[in-house]
């Protein structure tokens, strides 16, 4: 590359104005990649979004929510794992 120029990655991911769109791509990779790190969940439960480093559950089965909820330490740990950062502290069911 010549000299003086950039990559697109390199300003993302250094460009102090662009912190915003860095926090909300991390967010969106959480709900994107969700399927892949639950994949026993594919077909009863769906990430719908992260605000403030919550991330919203859609779960079709009352029994399955409950469950779930007792084991929400466990799911917060294991998706902070996938991505090697804290990205999610809580869960809320919907």
């Amino acid at each position: 590359m010549p000299e003086g120029f950039k990559s697109i990655a390199e300003i993302l991911n250094k460009e102090p104005a662009l912190a915003a769109v860095r926090k909300v791509i991390k967010q969106s990779d959480v709900v994107v990649e969700f399927s892949a790190i639950f994949p026993e969940f594919k077909k009863l439960v769906r990430a719908k979004k992260v605000e403030k480093n919550i991330l919203f559950l859609k779960v079709e089965n009352s029994v399955l929510r409950s469950e779930l909820k007792f084991k929400e330490t466990l799911l917060v740990d294991k998706i902070n794992k996938f991505f090697n950062e804290e990205r999610i502290r809580g869960i809320r069911f919907i």
